[in-house]
């Protein structure tokens, strides 16, 4: 199941969009760390898809940034669908 939305950071002033492929039984060969995400990207509210600043899809294509913000909408989303 396909999951898509928008979590908003520092009091509403930053977006970030979300798009999150994640299954009922986890996966270790394919799930996130082993779990039920298959495919999530993340990025900046109104970028362009091709700018994800996450982008996993059944490995790593673009890793998390070491950034706070991005950080905390990676683990509500780890939190929620894996």
């Amino acid at each position: 199941m396909w999951s898509t939305g928008t979590i908003w950071m520092n009091e509403g002033k930053t977006g970030y969009d979300y798009q999150v492929k994640h299954y009922e039984e986890p996966s270790e060969e394919f799930g996130l760390d082993g779990g039920k995400i298959s495919k999530m990207h993340i990025k900046k509210h109104g970028d362009h898809w091709g700018n994800a600043l996450v982008s996993y899809e059944r490995s790593w294509d673009r890793h998390c940034p070491n950034e706070y913000e991005i950080k905390a909408v990676y683990a509500i989303l780890i939190e929620k669908y894996n």
